[in-house]
């Protein structure tokens, strides 16, 4: 097992796709009597499962290995600390975007790129923990990967010059980060707090309107409110979502070469 602080000095150790167990997909240890047996990729889905249920403030090897019924020690064949765990968890995420065929010259690279982003947001708000370690670790792991590629090669399909191309992908999934990272945790909110999201919304707008110092400011907004639409929080946030997304393509496609399809 390689401590935290082992791993700190050692600059070329930054991810658990280069350790030492990089390999251990097919290793087995002892489960508990009349278990299944344990790999890498039933710990995965395990420790995935708990973050979504408690978050990963409160995530641990020895919760994770209660959970599976085996010592937390059995865990580090498999991984060297915590963070390669989160980081395999955070792969799994990855693993739910559904990629079309990028390599597809004749499917439309705005339903494309639309698609991706679709699926990119989805993931965050089933799983709000992992906005936090998308930063925090390389993002090299094989899901991750291929979401990378398939995003670079629709974004080098619109037409955008060579030297646009990233921020274009910026552009289009740092919002969808945002978007889906703010969504998911007030879905989390609304659900620790035994609330519907139309609960949750319509008790923190009637506090705040409440408010002599907050009441000028909403009143301002309502006419936007209004012309927003939508009968839900749901729908707001949807409407939202396409229209932003949809600026964003249209965007793209106004800074193309005359020309471009």
């Amino acid at each position: 097992m390689v401590s935290a602080a082992d791993r700190s000095k050692d600059a070329a150790r930054t991810s658990v796709w280069l350790g030492s167990k990089a390999g251990h997909r097919v290793r087995r240890a002892e489960p508990a009597e009349g278990g299944p047996a344990l790999d890498r990729d039933r710990i995965t889905a395990e420790a995935v499962r708990l973050l979504d249920a408690e978050g990963a403030a409160k995530f641990s090897m020895r919760r994770l290995a209660g959970e599976l019924g085996v010592t937390a020690m059995s865990l580090y064949w498999y991984v060297d600390t915590k963070d390669d765990l989160l980081e395999l968890a955070l792969d799994a995420v990855f693993a739910e975007v559904d990629l079309p065929d990028a390599a597809d010259e004749a499917a439309d690279w705005r339903d494309q790129l639309r698609a991706v982003a679709v699926g990119y947001r989805a993931a965050f708000v089933r799983h709000p923990w992992a906005s936090a370690l998308v930063g925090r670790y390389l993002n090299i792991g094989p899901h991750s990967m291929a979401f990378s590629r398939t995003a670079q090669r629709i974004m080098a399909r619109t037409g955008l010059p060579p030297h646009g191309q990233m921020g274009g992908l910026a552009a289009v999934f740092q919002f969808v980060y945002g978007f889906g990272t703010i969504e998911g945790t007030f879905v989390k909110r609304c659900a620790d707090a035994g609330l519907t999201q139309d609960e949750y919304f319509a008790s923190a707008m009637g506090a705040l309107v409440e408010r002599p110092e907050y009441r000028e400011q909403f009143a301002d907004a309502a006419e936007l409110m209004a012309a927003r639409g939508g009968e839900t929080v749901v729908d707001m946030r949807q409407r939202d979502f396409d229209f932003a997304l949809s600026l964003l393509i249209a965007g793209i496609e106004a800074l193309r070469p005359a020309g471009r399809a």
